[in-house]
């Protein structure tokens, strides 16, 4: 198949919605984007709508019930931070940088989600130590590619404050701009959190996110600076797109509080979860109900409906586990649940059921004001795409895509094969 750029540049904006193109369009660096190139700005995301299944969407063309990463994180009752899945080990099926490399093409990674010892050449995992006697450092350069990591942190570390924002992403900016000048990859994925981050800890429509999305302006900007000065800028596709938008939320749907007051999980003397019968494991503005002993599902499934009666439960919708699946979530979920508007999902054991949360709640970062993993039929949740470059079809709009069709629009650019994807390549995007 024939390759139709020599150089794709994927940035990830997470958290960036359909309903930041009204700034987009008017700030420098995103509106020149816009003006040589092709736009969706209705783009149908995945559920559930998080960060890892989303990112993991993206370089497969599948749902997550199909690349199997379903959650951004593992099923570990009782645990304060649980495992994420960091790891390339957890997708199932071929990415967009397998075969990339595969095709003899360089490849690179900044912070994208599920790369943890991937076979890529230029990769700097998003992992973090999840373990008191794991050092931050150490954790990544063991799982992505060491000596470029060390060169990388020597250089711009002393820009970092651990994982706080925007400082992570201004690290992770200088590093894609070295990347580029040196490596000048034909692939390259890098991700950016600082939106996600302002949305979560002060609201969707903050003066602390609009800030974030300038900074992220000029991230672009010096993206398409690098490229430019390396001389590689009109052979390449730049795209920028988010993974899933974000709704405001006050309440928190603990219902792990319920499961334990009604013996479907029960804890050890040290009051840490000895076992359980049935587990909430939340995806923020969705969760999957989990019933281990089969014998107690009728009373799961009577407390969920008798709480669903009343909408200050916090719960709008109760699928079955195959109802999930057809949604492409996790089909072995007993039950999933759809959260109000207002609300949100957490594992918690203890506290309310229903938990109203405070200013101090978020200062310490125990709760959020903002929140994604919704439904993407929710109302004003799509997400954004936008690319311009060798490849791309200009001055095009389409009206609707879905989250599946990048990944084998990527690799028509590419002249790759995904195989057989619940996605398809946007012909109407791609200049043959």
């Amino acid at each position: 198949m024939t390759r139709l750029t020599d150089h794709l540049i994927v940035i990830s904006f997470d958290c960036l919605s359909s309903q930041d193109h009204s700034i987009l369009k008017d700030l420098p660096h995103f509106k020149e984007l816009l003006s040589r190139g092709s736009l969706c700005k209705n783009v149908e995301t995945i559920y559930p709508s998080v960060t890892y299944p989303c990112h993991a969407t993206i370089v497969t063309g599948n749902f997550p019930n199909r690349h199997g990463i379903v959650n951004n994180t593992f099923i570990q009752p009782g645990r304060v931070s649980p495992d994420w899945y960091w790891h390339r080990s957890h997708v199932k099926g071929t990415t967009l940088y397998d075969e990339a490399k595969k095709a003899g093409l360089t490849t690179a990674a900044l912070l994208w989600p599920v790369t943890a010892k991937a076979d890529i050449d230029y990769n700097m995992p998003e992992i973090f130590a999840n373990r008191p006697w794991h050092n931050q450092i150490a954790v990544s350069l063991f799982n992505g590619t060491p000596l470029y990591q060390l060169r990388l942190n020597s250089r711009f570390g002393h820009i970092r404050k651990g994982l706080n924002q925007p400082e992570l992403d201004d690290f992770v900016l200088e590093s894609t701009v070295a990347t580029i000048k040196e490596k000048k990859p034909h692939l390259l994925l890098v991700h950016f959190t600082d939106l996600d981050t302002q949305r979560h800890y002060h609201g969707f429509s903050s003066e602390e996110a609009h800030a974030a999305i300038r900074r992220h302006d000029d991230r672009l900007g010096k993206i398409i600076g690098a490229l430019k000065e390396s001389g590689i800028y009109e052979k390449s596709a730049v795209v920028a797109l988010g993974d899933h938008s974000a709704l405001d939320e006050s309440k928190a749907v603990q219902l792990n509080v319920v499961f334990k007051e009604k013996g479907f999980i029960s804890l050890d003397q040290r009051g840490r979860v000895k076992d359980w019968k049935a587990y909430c494991k939340g995806c923020d503005g969705s969760a999957y109900v989990y019933v281990k002993d089969s014998s107690v599902k009728k009373d799961v499934e009577k407390l969920l409906y008798d709480l669903y009666e009343k909408s200050s439960n916090g719960i709008q919708q109760i699928y079955t586990g195959e109802e999930a699946g057809a949604m492409g979530a996790d089909h072995t979920c007993t039950f999933m649940l759809e959260a109000e508007l207002g609300y949100y999902f957490k594992d918690k054991i203890d506290g309310d059921f229903i938990h109203t949360i405070t200013p101090e709640d978020v200062k310490e970062k125990q709760y959020t004001w903002g929140s994604h993993g919704y439904s993407p039929k929710k109302e004003k949740y799509s997400t954004i795409f936008m690319a311009s470059g060798k490849g791309i079809v200009p001055h095009k709009e389409i009206e609707s895509m879905h989250l599946v069709d990048e990944g084998p629009t990527f690799a028509r650019l590419l002249g790759l094969d995904l195989g057989i994807t619940d996605g398809k390549a946007l012909q109407e995007l791609i200049d043959e």
